[in-house]
């Protein structure tokens, strides 16, 4: 076989693990990490691309622009379905650099399309579901880290791999208004708008540098994970072996938390601008909508790791009771009837539920492995050889879960703004999208409660 594949991978034997096993996960996550980060910026380009879009000249009303912003989600969230079975079908070098070239789709087309404020609305649409090829790279991704490590580590690998790779969210949201502000391809870009502020000083912006800023990090990194990257032989599954998750409790159960956080994280990261520019209006929120996402990426691997040590669920339990109290506090910092808010309040109680996402993304992804590893090996028979079986396939089926729950977790960041631009078409305000969501963490607390965290737990993790 090529170099690339491994024909043995057993991170489970220690010394497999220390003599060589370590280095060669490291290498792979090391080069998933930039690949899964550039994703994430195509994937969230929407949410800041759309509040600059009334200044190069394109006429929008507030509905389309939110509509902008929900569908990459939508169609990310869709794609993460198919992209959770194809690492062991492909191979996890080749699917990462196929994906990983893919998102030149989206970013050159957004470059060429962000010149012309006479473009169509249709096709803004188009390109934004087609920035939903980034979204779909995080299932695939996981899945395919999820193999390298050892059960003692996956919690920190896999919260190292989603967590620095959530960063994507807070560069793209602050690398945009720098870009947009300069004519950085010259000629090649093409020409800028110019626009008249209120203060009546003219300025320009290279709106398509927000597209084509991407291109040459793209194509490093799908170079990289060509040459770089390794596909596991035994990995190797189809779908119809993987299609068992669908038969699993767990599974679902697990899409739901997930849902809870990694959902509120894209959800909040798409809407956040559009929010704080419908309820603040006197407040620019492209220069604080990077601070969420940054905080809520930079504390996943520290989810990761602090639920290696005290246990996911326990983790998963306390940070949805925190996020019930932190969105408490959003709807006290907004505007209502008797006064025009505090932004600064807001802002931060923002931030803190943000930081709470990225913990709970990070529990919720070391409670996988560990639920479909021990129910599998509990099934099996005790010898040697059933338990190794055991083993192959709960390392198989949490890969497939890992991803699968990545994609309902997903829909999150279509809901999230739909749903505070509803409540703010029916009722004038965010505060009945945010009660919606109180309601939802409370029913994840439960379940966390239930199944994994409380004594005598069907599934203790």
């Amino acid at each position: 076989m090529p170099s690339n594949v491994l024909t043995r991978w057993e991170p489970e034997d220690k010394t497999f693990w220390e003599s060589e096993g370590k280095r060669i996960a490291y290498r792979n996550l090391y080069i998933s990490i930039p690949a899964l980060m550039l994703a994430f910026s195509v994937w969230m380009l929407w949410s800041v691309v759309v509040v600059n879009l009334p200044k190069a000249g394109f006429d929008l009303t507030k509905n389309q622009m939110f509509w902008l912003t929900a569908l990459p989600a939508l169609s990310g969230a869709t794609l993460r379905i198919f992209y959770s079975f194809l690492v062991p079908i492909f191979g996890g070098r080749r699917w990462t650099a196929i994906s990983t070239a893919s998102l030149l789709i989206p970013a050159i087309g957004m470059g060429f399309a962000l010149r012309d404020p006479s473009t169509s609305y249709p096709t803004l649409l188009v390109l934004a579901l087609l920035c939903g090829l980034g979204g779909g790279n995080f299932s695939s991704s996981m899945s395919n880290i999820s193999f390298f490590f050892p059960k003692a580590s996956k919690g920190l690998a896999t919260g190292l791999n989603a967590g620095i790779g959530n960063l994507g969210v807070s560069i793209v949201q602050f690398v945009t208004p720098l870009v947009i502000s300069i004519g950085m391809f010259g000629a090649l870009g093409g020409g800028g708008h110019s626009i008249t502020a209120t203060d009546g000083t003219t300025q320009t912006i290279w709106l398509q540098n927000a597209g084509f800023i991407w291109v040459p990090f793209i194509v490093l990194a799908t170079i990289a994970s060509w040459f770089g990257m390794h596909d596991i032989a035994s990995a190797k599954a189809s779908f119809a072996d993987q299609a068992i998750i669908f038969k699993r409790k767990h599974n679902w159960l697990m899409c739901w938390l997930y849902l809870g956080t990694f959902g509120s994280f894209i959800g909040f990261s798409a809407g956040l601008a559009l929010l704080t520019q419908s309820q603040f209006p006197g407040i620019n929120p492209t220069t604080y909508a990077f601070l969420g996402p940054l905080v809520g990426a930079a504390v996943r691997p520290v989810g990761g790791w602090v639920s290696d040590k005290l246990g996911g669920a326990r983790v998963t339990f306390w940070t949805f009771l925190l996020m019930i109290l932190a969105v408490l506090g959003v709807m006290f910092f907004l505007p209502d009837g008797q006064g025009s808010g505090n932004f600064y309040g807001f802002l931060t109680m923002f931030i803190i539920l943000f930081a709470l996402t990225g913990i709970g993304n990070g529990s919720t992804f070391r409670m996988i492995p560990v639920i479909f590893l021990q129910e599998r090996q509990q099934s099996a028979a005790k010898d040697p050889e059933s338990q190794r079986r055991a083993t192959l396939e709960g390392g198989k089926e949490a890969a497939a879960v890992l991803g699968f729950t990545g994609a309902m977790g997903a829909y999150g960041g279509f809901f999230i703004p739909k749903t505070f631009g509803t409540s703010i078409d029916l009722t004038g305000a965010p505060h009945a999208a945010l009660a919606t969501f109180i309601a939802f963490y409370a029913s994840c607390l439960l379940v966390t409660w239930f199944w994994y965290s409380r004594r005598n737990a069907p599934m203790p993790c």
